[in-house]
């Protein structure tokens, strides 16, 4: 199999700690009001529609669809064009589908706002920001996109209880145009102002002169499309578990015999776990192949389920899945930047982020829904069985993909 015996030199670019404090600023914006402020706002949402909430679900588990549909052309005008202009546009278009959304009084306007939010989304969350710092930086921009990630942690735990407060005082149409208007004033000028102009990236113009080096650094041929196609199971069956769980996490504590209070608790021990993972791999991952990183970082997910399945009542055995749970889906982000872009390199890397993302986003998409009727129907031990067995795989091909990179 073609390897990577050496890596190619970090290219100065535009960029440094402005660019990716910037970047996290934006993404924190992102995600908090593209994203997580959805979670509180829906039950507001199925009450003034009056209608079931599985309504207000599919509306955006069809918006998740969408977005995973569009990745990979997001991806292609993001090489085509640079990052300072499709993340200036997407900025412009996601705050105009968040005022859409606020102004939709039936199921044809909500269903279309949602939509359209999911699929500007993928002009301005992480994998456009991932080719920002990849345009700026090259192949040096591991450690970079390792801080962006340890940043884009707090966006939950900011817009949880931000948009909870906001709910206290305006009703959810008033959020969500507070947060087109905030989104677009905040975030617009920085993408402006900071982000790389030019598609293509500067390692690649840098070794433009010198194939033979980009060869002899970079998959290609069957191994490239081996490692693909490993990557892309992994980043789906790791989507299918983040995305059930991030809905039933709390039902499913519950449901294995911990108290309401307790269920709370334990589900609030995975955000801190999320950053404390990025931030020791920040810290001391730097000298480890991103392949490595990967498969043991993904290993951790399997064995929190494990610890949950024997923990019953045990509150110690829950936090502790609760930490590697947390810890595992934390370095998924920096893996799903960091490995794509040490296999492929930097040319075409908004492209290839698409195509890995498109069908992690669709399974996410219908995680929830198909992951409910299975506790519904088998219960919840076999719905955790499930959890570890799919988590597992993941580690598997990750591993595979990370001895067959390393083999002469």
């Amino acid at each position: 199999m073609t390897t990577m015996p050496t890596p190619l030199p970090q290219i100065a670019g535009r960029g440094g700690l402005g660019l990716i404090l910037a970047l996290g600023v934006t993404q924190v914006a992102g995600y908090g009001a593209l994203y997580y402020a959805f979670a509180v706002l829906a039950p507001e949402m199925t009450k003034s529609f009056g209608w079931a909430p599985e309504w207000t679900y599919g509306a955006f588990a069809a918006g998740l669809l969408a977005g995973g549909l569009a990745a990979p052309f997001a991806g292609r005008l993001i090489d085509r064009h640079g990052t300072r202009a499709m993340m200036s546009l997407g900025t412009v278009l996601a705050a105009a589908s968040l005022y859409a959304l606020s102004q939709a009084r039936e199921p044809v306007s909500f269903f279309g706002a949602m939509i359209a939010l999911e699929i500007v989304s993928t002009l301005v969350l992480y994998d456009a920001a991932f080719t920002a710092l990849t345009q700026a930086e090259g192949q040096g921009a591991r450690r970079a996109i390792s801080k962006l990630t340890l940043i884009g942690g707090f966006a939950s735990t900011l817009f949880w209880p931000l948009t909870t407060t906001l709910l206290s005082v305006f009703d959810w149409r008033t959020i969500y145009q507070i947060y087109a208007l905030g989104y677009l004033v905040l975030c617009l000028p920085l993408h402006l102002a900071l982000l790389p102009a030019r598609g293509g990236p500067k390692a690649v113009a840098a070794h433009a002169d010198r194939p033979d080096v980009a060869a002899e650094s970079y998959l290609v041929g069957a191994a490239r499309s081996r490692a693909f196609l490993l990557l892309a199971l992994a980043f789906s069956l790791q989507g299918f578990v983040m995305s059930a769980m991030s809905v039933h996490m709390l039902t499913m504590l519950q449901g294995l015999g911990l108290s309401a209070a307790l269920a709370v608790g334990i589900g609030a021990m995975v955000g801190p776990s999320q950053v404390a993972g990025r931030l020791v791999e920040m810290l001391f991952g730097t000298s480890l192949e991103p392949t490595t990183t990967a498969w043991v970082s993904a290993a951790l997910m399997p064995l929190g389920f494990a610890l949950l399945l024997v923990s019953g009542t045990t509150a110690t055995l829950a936090g502790l899945f609760a930490i590697a749970y947390g810890v595992s889906m934390g370095l998924s982000s920096i893996v799903r930047g960091t490995v794509p872009l040490r296999l492929f390199g930097p040319a075409g890397y908004g492209a290839m982020l698409g195509k890995l993302s498109a069908p992690g986003l669709i399974i996410k998409a219908a995680a929830p829904l198909a992951f409910a009727v299975l506790i519904e129907r088998a219960g919840q031990v076999p719905s955790l069985l499930l959890l570890i067995g799919l988590s597992a795989l993941a580690a598997v091909a990750l591993l595979v993909l990370a001895r067959k990179v390393s083999s002469p």
